[in-house]
């Protein structure tokens, strides 16, 4: 009994989608616990590693049916292109992670098994390796301030005045009014100067802000700002 379909794409059997379906889900997988172990922020998300190992099997289906028509490619891409993915992407490591998904499952679809699996196991090795040496870390800690001020008067160089006393560097990265527009908040990174503690600061802008508000965020890296 023939069980080998025929369509204008060529001819694959039954085994090709067996082995399509079953290498890319699992190399998929594989890649998917390798973003779980290498993750370290808060925003881990099980639906989107479950996301990646789906899309690695359904690019490898669509490359099944593509096959070599490239009339069928260019309509595969307007039905496709209807789609509109509302959620943003946390993390810019996350976008690599999905076009790996998406490089593994075209190779399996297209039927070149060996490249997917040396370029599914090379890559997570790497990503392993970079993440348990941690490659390319900056070393260099900052902090966060936020300084309420009354909007009746400009004191951004009162409180430029303290920062330049306390901090190694600072920069200011929003202005906001709040409270109906009787304060402005001012959000500034900084990195504090050794022998200079968080409260010295929050002293000092306190005397300058009239006892408004004053909080100072530690513990941030350079990268996360």
């Amino acid at each position: 009994m023939d069980f080998s379909f025929q369509d204008l794409s060529g001819t694959f059997s039954v085994a090709d989608i067996a082995i399509a379906m079953s290498l890319s889900f699992v190399l998929s997988a594989m890649i998917g616990w390798v973003y779980r172990a290498t993750h370290r922020n808060v925003s881990y998300s099980q639906s989107y590693v479950q996301t990646l190992v789906v899309l690695g099997m359904l690019i490898s289906l669509i490359m099944l049916v593509v096959g070599s028509n490239i009339a069928r490619a260019f309509a595969l891409v307007g039905a496709l292109s209807v789609v509109r993915f509302r959620n943003a992407i946390k993390e810019t490591r996350d976008v690599g992670f999905i076009f790996l998904v998406m490089g593994v499952g075209m190779a399996v679809g297209t039927r070149f098994y060996l490249l997917a699996v040396v370029a599914a196991v090379t890559i997570s090795l790497i990503i392993m390796i970079m993440s348990r040496f941690n490659w390319f870390q900056l070393n260099v800690r900052r902090q966060v301030v936020k300084v309420q001020v009354p909007s009746d008067e400009d004191y951004t160089h009162a409180v430029q005045d303290v920062l330049v006393r306390h901090t190694d560097e600072f920069e200011l990265v929003s202005m906001e009014s709040i409270r109906a527009g009787a304060l402005t908040e001012l959000m500034y990174t900084v990195r504090i100067k050794k022998g200079s503690e968080p409260a010295d600061l929050i002293s000092g802008l306190r005397e300058r802000n009239h006892g408004q508000s004053v909080t100072v965020l530690t513990g941030y890296d350079q990268s996360d700002l």
